[in-house]
């Protein structure tokens, strides 16, 4: 027989784990279902811009607010992003993979805004020393060239 810890209450304990492994799932779930509601009123949105191009509807203005990202996953996926990529990274293209990520589907005023949280939290890691810029790109595109970032040593050899 294995040593099984020894619980005072052990059905309240059995209790308490199994609630917990209830709420976990029903918490998945309604993120679930959440991350599908963004997605159809983002469809919506771009159906009513379709038919009146200078709408203002409250779901457009509250967009990213309800895409605000858990404490420190935007750092995480940055950091993901640059350790799994075959050469530098824009903020833009970070950027482009988290709403790629997120199933998010965003104007330009959306993604600008975005790009500056991406941005900011490139900045602090640079600050932090755990990425380093290693140049612009080339090509200047409509939003001119962006500074190319990777993890800190990477390619310095």
């Amino acid at each position: 027989m294995k040593n099984e810890p020894q619980y005072e209450r052990p059905n309240t304990v059995a209790g308490l784990v199994a609630k917990h492994a209830e709420l976990s799932a029903l918490r998945d779930r309604y993120r679930e279902q959440i991350k599908k509601l963004t997605v159809d009123i983002d469809h919506l949105d771009a159906a009513i811009r379709l038919f009146d191009p200078q709408a203002d509807t409250y779901a457009i203005k509250q967009y990213v607010t309800k895409h605000r990202a858990k404490k420190g996953s935007v750092k995480a996926f940055v950091l993901n992003m640059l350790r799994e990529a075959d050469g530098p990274l824009t903020s833009r293209q970070i950027t482009e993979a988290w709403c790629e990520d997120r199933g998010l589907t965003a104007d330009d005023a959306t993604m600008a805004t975005l790009r500056k949280r991406i941005g900011a939290c490139i900045k602090e890691c640079a600050r932090q020393g755990l990425i380093e810029e290693c140049g612009v790109t080339t090509d200047h595109g409509p939003w001119g060239p962006y500074k190319l970032w990777r993890l800190m040593g990477v390619g310095t050899s």
